[in-house]
């Protein structure tokens, strides 16, 4: 008997074990969460919540709206190009080495473009000066740009045009600071627009070397706003084009000076000299003369190329200031080229262009030789017609 209870014990202890419930699968109690910001190229990161029994090991499927993210199976995930505007969330399989439970995590909101922020470099390079170039560089940034594009600014309004890289300084820039705006666009990122510091005071080509006074008079009945007549002339004197390009500014005074700048009724002008007429402008001596009916209406070959009026009374005053400062009457470089401006426009182009701002050869012509040159034919009264 003894023996045959003894052999029971193990069959009745196996059949014990045998029948023992197996143990659950692993059951979510906190939902799997995600954190970090839904941005492109951020990082996110799976949380796997809480389980019971506890698990081991844990399992991370991402999905984008609902849909498994092929090769998604980390516990981070960085999110790219393809998920802007979608929400993405993550599947977590929870393991306790015998059994394994899921469970998904609410989505996040949709991934947005991210910020591009700036480095350093945005400038402009070059001298800020008439005549010469400037380069925008436009620097380095959080992600490599795809397109920058360029908006070059007048102090803050933008130029017309000015969307290059590369600027050539115009001479209604000298007086004022140039900036770019610059737009950068790299993908996966919102659009960043900057304003690049701005430049110095834009100058002249060449810095005062010579300041000339005059002073203006009138001739005869005047039938023409003498405030505008010295308002648009000190503007000729002042442009950039004109002979300021030279190194030369001129200061108006109310009385004396080197020079007088006379507007002159049309039949007033042979009182001058026998060799000024009434139909043109004219220079004699220290005088330098504007004709009253071509200061109003231009000249007849002025009118019939249909330029502007205001071109003309530009020619006109940089023409006569012209023998002044000593030089003569210039021919046509050649068929098609701009006219001098000491060229006799009026009168005939011989194949040039109208022009009226002294050519770059003029302009150099006027050096301190040049200034010794004009006080002689100051002197010498002989008169210089248009």
């Amino acid at each position: 008997m003894r023996r045959l209870l003894l052999a029971l014990v193990p069959a009745l202890l196996g059949s014990t074990l045998l029948a023992a419930p197996a143990q659950a699968a692993p059951a979510n109690v906190v939902a799997p969460s995600v954190s970090g910001t839904p941005e492109y190229a951020a990082t996110l990161t799976a949380d796997p919540g809480q389980w019971t029994p506890a698990a081991t090991t844990y399992a991370y499927q991402w999905l984008r709206e609902g849909q498994p993210i092929p090769a998604a199976t980390a516990q981070t995930y960085e999110a790219g190009l393809d998920d802007l505007g979608h929400a993405r969330s993550v599947t977590v399989t929870a393991s306790d080495g015998a059994s394994t439970g899921t469970a998904t995590s609410a989505p996040t909101a949709p991934v947005q473009k991210a910020t591009l922020e700036t480095r350093r470099g945005q400038k402009i390079a070059g001298e800020a000066r008439w005549t010469h170039t400037l380069v925008a560089r436009p620097g380095t940034y959080s992600a490599e740009p795809s397109k920058v594009t360029y908006q070059w600014l007048r102090g803050k309004r933008p130029i017309e045009g000015a969307t290059d890289r590369k600027y050539a300084i115009r001479p209604e820039d000298v007086g004022t600071r140039l900036r770019v705006r610059l737009t950068v666009l790299s993908p996966g990122y919102q659009p960043l627009e900057l304003d690049t510091a701005p430049t110095e005071v834009v100058r002249h080509r060449i810095d005062v070397r010579r300041t000339v006074r005059y002073h203006v008079e009138t001739r005869g009945r005047i039938t023409t706003s003498l405030k505008e007549f010295r308002t648009l002339a000190q503007e000729t004197y002042d442009d950039p084009r004109g002979w300021r390009a030279a190194g030369i500014r001129f200061l108006p005074v109310r009385r004396g000076g080197a020079f007088t700048l006379v507007l002159a009724q049309a039949s007033y002008l042979p009182r001058f000299s026998s060799g000024c007429s009434a139909m043109w402008s004219c220079r004699v001596g220290r005088f330098v003369i504007i004709n009253q009916d071509r200061w109003k209406h231009a000249s007849p070959a002025w009118n019939a190329a249909h330029l502007p009026l205001r071109g003309y009374r530009h020619m006109v005053v940089n023409h006569e200031t012209g023998h002044w400062l000593g030089l003569g009457h210039a021919q046509c470089p050649g068929r098609g080229r701009l006219a001098p401006v000491m060229q006799q426009q009026s009168k005939g182009l011989q194949g040039c262009r109208f022009n009226p701002f002294p050519t770059r050869r003029e302009i150099d012509s006027r050096t301190p030789r040049g200034r010794a040159m004009a006080y002689r034919m100051a002197r010498s009264y002989s008169p210089d017609v248009e």
